[in-house]
C-alpha cells in the first residue's frame, strides 16, 4: 500500500523538494527545478520508480518525527528494541549544485540499518547506468544527467539498485549526500555534510525570526511562512502551487493535475500574506516575477506561468506510472494554462495595488502593465470564462471571474480618485458599476438567499465567499450574509468547504473529490467578517488539526477516510494559514484592508 499522503514530509532548497516518508524513504525528487523531470518517483509507482531509503532493518521499528525547531531540517527518531537512532534530512542551499544531506546519529544502545538507493530518471523511466567508483562512492548516469552519491560507508549493488547495510551506537555519525549536476560537465566538489547542516540551519532560522507573534497562533503562522518559502524558486521569485504532480482528489480517479507551476491568483493572497509578515524582500521577489511572466499582449496573459515565467506548459500522460493508489493518469505539464479565465485580471490588478499600498518600490513596468490591461479588460470583461476552478467544459458567466473583474475597476477609480485624477476615476468607477449591477441582477438568488456559481445557475460554489471579502458588498449585506449562510449549509461535509455543488449525488455534492481547504479558510474569514467570530476561531482550531504531524497541509482532505488529498503540500492551504491567523488578529477587516485606497503612494495601473 502507498505511503499515506499526510505521512510525507517536505525537505527543499528553494529551488526544488523531496518528500520524506515516515519510513525513511524519499520518494519523489525532482532535479535541479521543481518542475524537473522526477528522477525519484515511487509516489506515483512504487520502489522501482526510484527512491532512496534509509531505516531500520528492523521492520517493526517506531518512529516519529519533526522539524528542527523553526527550520526545515526534518529530524526522524527510530527506536527499535536495541537502540535509538536519528535520521536527519535536509536540503542545503545552492552554491552550484544541488545536493540532499542525510545524517544518521547513534543516540541509545545500537541500531542495525538498510539502504537502497534507486535512481529512475524521467520520471520513473529511465535506469541509469551505475559507476561503483572508489568505496562508498557511486554515480548515476543516463543521458544529460548524473547523480553522485557520497557515502561514510561502503555501497554494493548493480545498476538496478545500491543497497548496503550498517549499525550505528550512541554518539555515532554517519553521513550521505546525493548530488546532481551535468554528465557532461566537470564534477562539483563534494559538500561537507556537517557544515551544511550548520549553515541550512542558519539560514531557516535567520529567515524565522522576523516572523511576528500572531496572536498565539506563531507555530502553524512559521511553518506556513517556512513552507512558502520552500514552495519559492529563488532564482526568480515564483512560488509553485504544489512539488508534486497528479496526487488525486479521490483515490483512484481522474482529477489528478500537475501543481509544480506558478499560478496569478495567487499573487494577492500570497502578497498579503508576506508583506502583513514583514518580508517585503520575498514579498518583492514575487511581485517582480509576477511582472515579468505577464509581459506581453493582455490577450496573451495565462492564468500560471514556469517558475521563469516560462509559457508552454503542455500537458501530456506519463503513462508508464501506475499512479498514486491507482489514480491515472499521471499528468505532466497543465493544459489549464491555455485556458481564458477573467478573474486573473483582477488579481493582478489587485496585486500591483496591494504592492504599492504596502510601500513596496514601484516597478518600472507596473504602469506600462496597467496602460495595456485595464482597456483589454473593458472589452472582455462581459465575456464567459472557464473560471477560477478551471472547468474543462463550456464556458460560463462565472459570478467569481466578474467579481475580481470589478475588482481591478474598482482598485483603479479609487486610487486614482485619491490623486486627483478625476477624469481617470469617473471612466474605470463607470465600468466597476455597470459589472457590480449586473452580477447582483443575474448572479443572486433569491430562493436561495445566496449569490451562485454562474449566471443562470443553482449552484453554490465557494468562491462567491469572496465577494465580502474583496469588498464587493459590505459585511452586514443581508446577500453576503445569507451566501455565507447558505454555503454553510449546502456546501460543507463535516463543517469543511467544497468547491461547488453539483448535481452529481443525491445531495447535490461532487463525488469526485474531498473538501477543498483553501475554501474552508475562506469560510472562516467569512464568519469572522459577518460577526461570528466563535465560529470562526473554532473553524480555523478544526482547520490547523488537520495539519499533518510535521505542520504541513494539502490540497483537499477526505472527513470519511480521515486523509489527505491532492497535491502536497499546497501554497493555497498555507496561505490561507497565514491570512486567516492575520484576519483573526487584527481590528480592520479584509475587505477594508483590500479596498481602502491611500493617497500618499503612487499608483500602478494606468487609464
Amino acid at each position: 500500500m502507498s505511503t499515506r499522503i499526510e505521512d510525507y514530509a517536505l525537505i527543499g532548497d528553494c529551488e526544488t523538494a523531496a518528500l520524506v516518508g515516515r519510513d525513511g524513504s524519499i520518494d519523489w525528487l525532482c532535479l535541479p527545478r521543481f518542475d524537473s523531470p522526477a528522477c525519484l518517483a515511487s509516489l506515483l509507482g512504487d520502489e522501482t520508480n526510484g527512491r532512496w531509503k534509509i531505516a531500520p532493518a528492523d521492520d517493526a521499528a517506531k518512529s516519529q518525527r519533526a522539524y528542527r525547531d523553526d527550520t526545515l531540517i526534518l529530524e526522524t527518531t527510530f527506536e527499535t528494541p536495541t537502540g535509538i537512532a536519528v535520521l536527519r534530512d535536509f536540503m542545503p542551499l545552492r552554491d552550484g549544485s544541488s545536493n540532499i544531506i542525510r545524517i544518521v546519529e547513534g543516540i541509545q544502545g545500537t541500531v542495525a540499518f538498510d539502504f537502497e538507493f534507486m535512481a529512475r530518471f524521467d520520471y520513473g523511466q529511465t535506469v541509469p547506468w551505475m559507476a561503483f567508483e572508489e568505496e562508498g562512492i557511486v554515480t548515476a548516469i543516463a543521458g544529460p544527467d548524473m547523480l553522485i552519491l557520497h557515502s561514510d560507508v561502503p555501497l554494493g549493488g548493480n545498476d538496478a539498485r545500491v543497497i548496503a547495510g550498517f549499525t550505528v551506537g550512541k554518539g555515532d555519525r554517519l553521513t550521505f549526500a546525493l548530488t546532481f549536476c551535468s554528465s557532461y560537465m566537470p564534477r562539483p566538489k563534494p559538500v561537507d555534510p556537517e557544515a551544511a547542516l550548520l549553515e541550512t540551519e542558519r539560514f531557516w532560522r535567520e529567515f524565522t525570526a522576523r516572523c511576528p507573534d500572531v496572536d498565539g497562533w506563531a507555530g502553524p503562522v512559521k511553518r506556513s511562512l517556512i513552507t512558502l518559502k520552500a514552495l519559492t524558486y529563488m532564482p526568480t521569485g515564483g512560488i509553485v502551487a504544489a512539488v508534486t504532480t497528479s496526487l488525486p482528489e479521490k483515490l483512484g480517479g481522474t482529477r489528478n493535475w500537475d501543481y509544480r507551476y506558478c499560478w496569478l491568483r495567487d499573487a494577492t493572497l500570497t502578497l498579503l500574506a508576506l508583506m502583513k509578515l514583514g518580508y517585503y524582500e520575498e514579498a518583492s521577489a514575487w511581485r517582480n516575477w509576477l511582472l515579468r511572466a505577464v509581459a506581453g499582449a493582455p490577450e496573451q496573459m495565462q492564468i500560471m506561468y514556469g517558475v521563469a515565467g516560462e509559457r508552454n506548459l503542455r500537458e501530456w500522460d506519463a503513462s508508464w506510472l501506475p499512479g498514486y493508489e491507482g489514480s491515472k493518469p499521471v499528468r505532466i505539464g497543465n493544459a489549464a494554462s491555455e485556458q481564458f479565465q477573467l478573474d486573473v485580471y483582477g488579481e493582478v490588478a489587485d496585486a500591483l495595488m496591494q504592492a504599492s499600498k504596502g510601500g513596496l518600490p514601484r516597478h518600472p513596468r507596473g504602469q506600462a502593465i496597467g496602460d495595456v490591461l485595464m482597456p483589454f479588460l473593458e472589452r472582455v470583461w462581459r465575456d464567459p470564462d472557464e473560471g477560477i476552478w478551471e472547468v474543462r467544459g463550456a464556458r460560463q458567466h462565472f459570478t467569481y471571474s466578474k467579481v475580481m473583474a470589478w475588482v481591478a475597476f474598482d482598485r483603479v477609480a479609487l486610487m486614482a480618485q485619491d490623486l486627483g485624477d478625476d477624469d481617470t476615476a469617473r471612466r474605470w468607477r463607470e465600468v466597476a458599476d455597470e459589472i457590480h449591477a449586473e452580477v447582483c441582477a443575474k448572479a443572486f438568488d433569491p430562493a436561495l438567499n445566496s449569490f451562485v456559481q454562474a449566471y443562470g445557475s443553482q449552484a453554490l460554489d465557494a468562491s462567491v465567499l469572496q465577494i465580502g471579502m474583496v469588498g464587493f458588498l459590505p459585511p452586514d449585506d443581508p446577500r453576503y450574509v445569507g451566501t455565507v449562510e447558505a454555503i454553510e449549509r449546502h456546501l460543507t461535509r463535516d463543517g469543511f468547504v467544497l468547491r461547488y455543488r453539483t448535481g452529481d449525488t443525491d445531495d447535490g455534492l461532487p463525488s469526485d473529490e474531498g473538501v477543498f481547504l483553501a475554501c474552508s479558510f475562506w469560510l472562516a474569514d467569512a464568519l469572522d467578517l459577518v460577526g461570528r467570530r466563535d465560529d470562526a476561531r473554532a473553524l480555523f482550531e478544526r482547520l490547523l488539526a488537520l495539519s499533518n504531524d510535521v505542520g504541513l497541509l494539502s490540497e483537499e482532505y477526505d472527513p470519511v477516510a480521515k486523509r489527505m488529498l491532492g497535491n502536497f503540500p499546497q501554497a493555497f492551504s498555507h496561505i490561507g494559514v497565514i491570512n486567516t491567523a492575520l484576519n483573526l488578529s487584527r481590528r480592520k477587516g479584509p475587505a477594508e484592508e483590500r479596498s481602502d485606497a491611500n493617497p500618499a503612494v503612487s499608483v500602478e495601473l494606468g487609464a
